[in-house]
Order: C-alpha cells, then structure tokens, then sequence
C-alpha cells in the first residue's frame, strides 16, 4: 500500500510538472535557426528555365557528384518587448561552386511589433541599404496541422508573400512574440519553421533559449543608405529587371533581396 501511495504521488508530481511546463509562455529570448537550401533542385532550376540542354546537364551531373546537396546557413533571432533582431552568423568556411542568391542570408531585420514597423539592413554587393517602413504584408491562413518543433507545439499556417510567392510556416503560441526568421511575422505566436517550396529553402530552429534580453540588445542596425520599401524595390528592378525568366516577372535575385 506505501508503495503504491508513493507510485501515485510521484505520478502527480509528473503530471504537474509536465502541465507546468506546457502551460509556461516565454516572451523575450534567443532562437538559433539553420537555413537549409536545397542546391541539387536550384542549380537544376537556374540552368533549366524548363529544358534542359546537354552541357548544362553535364555541369549539374559533375556537381552532384562532388558537392553536399544541402546548403545550411545559421542565423539568430533575439527577442523581447515585442520586439525582434534578426542576424545571420557569416560561415567559417565561404561556400564554393554553384551559388544561388535564395540561399544565401542578406538581411538584418529588426522588428517592431507594436508599431508594425521594420529597419533592414541588406547589403547587395558593395551596396548596404538600411529599408525603414511597414513590416511585410503576408496573408496568412492558419490550418489544423500541428507539429512538435525544437519541444514546442506548432500550428502550420500557409501564406502569401510578394504577391505570389507561396510559403509554409509553423508557429507556437507558447513563445507569445509573433516573430520569426528573417522578415516573416503576422501569425499569433513565434515562426519555428519556414519553407518557401518553389525556391527549395527552410528555416528551422534548432535550439530555444528563454532569458531575460536587454533593452540594449534590441536596437535597430544604423548603417547603410536610407530607403523605403517602395525606394528598394524600384532599385532592384532597375538592376535585375533583365534577368526575369518570364517578362514580367520578379527575378529571383530579387525575390531572395526581398524576404
């Protein structure tokens, strides 16, 4: 009978522990994210614009065989207040060979969730840009599909983004900042995953640490040439305008300085 009392007891226990823990929200912290890109499926597509040629196939075949077919980059997101700092971490070691720009991490976004406001940094080339206007509209639906992510419930929702560009995202409501990674917010709860499917990218996070963040790590990057969404984009266009597969179409240079 002592025995089973104890049983009983140190099931209780458990059980409100486990509640405890579920029922905990953190509000300011730091989240490692992994970019991963999917090299083999982009190479293909930046040779192909739909056929594929002999040579070309030549090139992507000798690549295949000497190179990973996933590129994984890290960044991380700070955040508290309602707000966030978005940073990617620079490689040890640069990438060789076939390069695609969606792969790579152009941005520092700092995020400000009640004004609905966002300064980013993004340095093209020899060119660094501070983008200071609204947070990026993305329309949103949540689903009914949950998945654990990094110990975290998440709900998937599925968005719009640069008018055509087709996103997955899974969030928890247990981190109550509606963040994620690089400029992607809107949704009741933190983004821990994020898959754009046609360009082959995603972004996991790997590793959630709840703690107190200082007012002063949350500040927005200051260098760079000030402009508005509108001022950025007609840049782009009038730069990469000529390299759309399709005329009419965002490139996709333009597409990985816009995220």
């Amino acid at each position: 009978m002592k025995n089973l009392l104890i049983t009983l007891t140190c099931l209780l226990l458990s059980a409100r522990a486990s509640f405890a823990q579920h029922a905990t929200f953190t509000s300011s912290g730091t989240i490692e994210y992994e970019k991963s890109s999917n090299m083999y499926a982009l190479m293909k597509k930046a040779y192909s614009g739909g056929n594929l040629t002999t040579i070309y196939q030549q090139i992507i075949d000798q690549y295949q065989k000497t190179q990973p077919q996933f590129k994984v980059l890290k960044s991380t997101l700070v955040f508290g207040s309602n707000k966030t700092l978005f940073t990617p971490i620079v490689p040890d070691v640069p990438p060789t060979g076939f390069n695609s720009p969606i792969s790579d991490q152009f941005s520092t976004v700092y995020t400000d969730l009640d004004t609905h406001t966002a300064v980013l940094q993004k340095t093209i080339a020899d060119a660094t840009f501070l983008v200071k206007d609204s947070v990026k509209k993305i329309t949103w639906k949540i689903t009914n599909e949950v998945r654990d992510i990094a110990g975290y419930p998440c709900r998937r929702a599925n968005g719009l983004v640069l008018d055509s560009l087709y996103a997955v995202a899974f969030y928890t409501d247990k981190i109550a900042v509606s963040g994620g990674p690089e400029s992607f917010s809107g949704l009741p709860g933190m983004i821990l995953l994020l898959q754009i499917p046609n360009e082959h990218v995603t972004w996991t996070a790997t590793k959630i640490i709840g703690m107190d963040v200082a007012p002063a790590t949350l500040v927005p990057p200051k260098k760079g040439k000030v402009v508005n969404n509108k001022q950025f984009f007609d840049f782009l266009k009038s730069t990469y305008s000529n390299q759309a597969v399709v005329p009419g179409q965002i490139p996709l240079i333009m597409k990985a300085y816009l995220l």
